[in-house]
């Protein structure tokens, strides 16, 4: 494997971690100034409605049982609402002589009624009886008044307790808090069971709900008016009873019900919680402890450093898969500690902070290792580019598992091409430089066009020389017929340039340059992949067929050819091309002859079995230079007729007939 260069990559390596850090300083001052946006709380206190719900804790043992002034109970007793105050007293009378401690009714009684029935609840009420009063803030753009409803005095001079019922609510419109009344309704409730002077009441720290509508022990008013008869034996004895209204059927959300409110269950059912229900449930968090209360700044600020620094972590050398899952993780983590603070410690620690503080470190600098990899990749396409076809550093920018950088076994068609006498060119330019450096620069250009639109690889140039091969990087099924279909194309593109360089001279008045190229194309295995030193390596391939590729070429002009194929790309393209075998040659470090072989474009049947018998006799020596074949062959193909010439002067040279 390549080892990148040291300096380089610890200047990347400071560059990132410089930007992590400034990342985590912004991230730190951004959720410090968005925690001070009201949004910024109720997003908190929705994360604490999920938190303190998600195990659905039941309402603790010994707590309150609900009278509900229900549908079952306004069916039974067939009477108008408000119901007359003497069937309130009976249910007082009822209750107490059932073994109830304390009686809450949550019923507003400020108003004088019916003399009568004022004159029973009065008589009714005692000190084990809580009556529910009210307080309303009026805001009128002169000035804002508070109201405060209480129960009529001679109900209070019975002894009755009265406690307020009002409650706060979230800007969302969600009880979530503790009443700061001294004297609420479920305070004084406490007060009163409890007999206790004072009741330590939390005000203003976060309710712990216990279940959606109607989870506390709930009976209609119309049973509990017969306990005797209607409901089990000593179901109100030593009990805090609650009397209030409470649906059955919970209103929804957003039908508004009558003293109905939405509470962090009301996410999870869509149902909203009858005001006496919710009395009940600041009772039991009063009586039991289970409020909670909120971190304090310090607290919190802590906990998003502690984010803000895991996060740093889990990036600190690069982004991947592994940083999703442990990202997963931390956010699993935050939540858990918070879920444990509301239930092991009674704190609510918000995992909004932490959690939105870890996302954006680690995504933000995913982001920017993203951005990174993109740069990088625009820059590897465009080095590629120089190299192979623009189709297929696509297909590898999108694949790069097709790409195996270091060393591996493949069997490639390897082409070399050069121009003939271009030294003798470069003599006759070597006082003008420029030109020189034109002239290769117009002849490369085209010739590598032709190897990169046909799926080569360019492995590197050597002067006027070009060395390509297919079926790397990438699989080429077709690399021999594609680098064949190279060399034909590679012709045309000299033809061309030489019919502009014959134009141009004849404008000036000069001698064209006449350039002629031989190609050199051999199939075998080769080891390819990243090759040569630490500090600087090419894409290249090396091994006995590339040799024998090179060796080909420059082979092919001593038989007056363009092209000179190796036996096996001869064989892989032989049922697309016509392809002729011209003679058996040692290559250098080779042994065995290998034969050789041209494409031609045209020539029938009976020219090639010719052709292939003026083989077989030549090998066998029996070839003399007066034999008719040379001129009936050079006529039948005429692309070899300078072949036959060379065959047939060599034969005359070595003393031939």
């Amino acid at each position: 494997m390549p080892v990148r260069d040291k300096p380089r990559q610890a200047r990347q390596t400071g560059s990132r971690r410089l930007r992590l850090l400034v990342l985590s300083l912004a991230v730190l001052i951004a959720i410090s100034l968005l925690s001070r946006l009201p949004a910024w709380s109720l997003l908190e206190l929705r994360s604490f409605d999920y938190l303190s719900t998600v195990d659905d804790p039941r309402p603790p043992p010994g707590g309150p049982v609900i009278v509900a002034i229900d549908e079952p109970s306004l069916a039974d007793i067939n009477a108008q609402w408000p119901w007359p105050r003497s069937l309130h007293a009976e249910l007082v009378s009822q209750l107490r002589a059932a073994g109830a401690r304390v009686v809450g009714l949550d019923i507003i009684m400020a108003e004088p009624s019916n003399p009568d029935n004022d004159a029973a609840i009065a008589k009714a009420v005692g000190p084990d009886v809580v009556l529910a009063g009210d307080e309303t803030l009026i805001e009128t753009p002169q000035a804002s008044q508070l109201i405060r409803a209480t129960p009529l005095p001679q109900l209070t001079q019975a002894g009755a307790v009265t406690g307020i019922a009002s409650i706060d609510l979230s800007g969302d419109g969600m009880f979530r808090r503790i009443p700061g009344y001294q004297d609420g309704f479920a305070a004084m409730l406490m007060k009163t069971a409890s007999g206790a002077a004072n009741a330590d009441l939390p005000a203003g720290r976060l309710i712990q709900s216990f279940g959606p509508a109607r989870s506390y022990p709930t009976v209609s008013y119309y049973q509990a008016l017969d306990p005797e008869n209607l409901l089990p034996p000593g179901y109100f004895r030593d009990r805090v009873v609650l009397v209030g209204l409470s649906l059955q059927n919970a209103p929804e959300i957003d039908k508004r019900g009558v003293d109905a409110f939405a509470t962090p269950y009301t996410i999870h059912t869509g149902k909203l919680v009858s005001g006496v229900e919710i009395q009940a449930t600041i009772y039991d968090n009063i009586r039991a402890g289970l409020s909670i209360a909120e971190a304090r700044l310090p607290a919190v600020a802590a906990c998003i450093l502690i984010s803000v620094l895991l996060a740093a972590t889990t990036v600190w050398r690069s982004t991947g898969w592994l940083t999703i899952v442990t990202s997963a993780a931390a956010l699993l983590a935050f939540a858990t500690v918070s879920f444990a603070g509301i239930r092991l410690a009674h704190v609510f620690v918000s995992p909004l902070g932490p959690t939105v503080a870890y996302i954006s470190v680690v995504f933000g600098q995913a982001a920017f290792d993203y951005a990174e990899e993109r740069r990088n990749k625009r820059q590897i396409i465009r080095a590629f580019a120089q190299y192979i076809s623009p189709d297929l550093v696509r297909r590898l920018s999108n694949d790069p598992s097709q790409l195996k950088l270091g060393g591996e076994r493949r069997t490639l068609s390897v082409l070399f091409s050069d121009v003939r006498g271009f030294t003798t060119i470069a003599e006759t330019l070597k006082d003008d430089p420029e030109q020189l450096t034109g002239l290769i620069n117009r002849l490369l250009t085209p010739l590598s066009d032709v190897v990169m639109d046909h799926g080569g690889t360019i492995d590197k140039y050597m002067g006027d020389c070009i060395m390509a091969f297919w079926n790397a990087p990438l699989d080429d099924p077709d690399h021999a017929l594609h680098a064949v279909r190279a060399s034909l194309a590679m012709q045309t593109a000299i033809s061309r340039l030489n019919n502009q360089l014959e134009r141009e001279a004849a404008a000036r008045g000069g001698k064209p340059h006449v350039l002629k190229m031989g190609v050199g194309i051999n199939t075998g295995e080769c080891i390819v992949g990243n090759m040569g030193s630490t500090r600087r390596f090419d894409y290249s391939c090396l091994g006995d067929s590339v040799n024998l590729a090179s060796r080909l070429e420059g082979a092919s002009k001593n038989y007056g050819v363009a092209l000179l194929l190796g036996e096996e790309t001869a064989r892989l393209v032989a049922e697309t091309y016509i392809v002729i075998e011209l003679d058996r040659i040692i290559v250098k470090g080779r042994t065995v002859p290998s034969p050789v072989y041209t494409v031609v474009h045209k020539a029938d049947a009976e020219a090639l079995a010719a052709h292939q018998a003026f083989i077989e006799a030549k090998y066998a020596g029996t070839l003399a230079p007066s034999n008719p074949a040379f001129d009936r062959l050079a006529a039948d193909i005429p692309e070899l007729a300078a072949y036959y010439a060379i065959v047939r002067d060599a034969l005359v040279g070595d003393g031939g007939e």
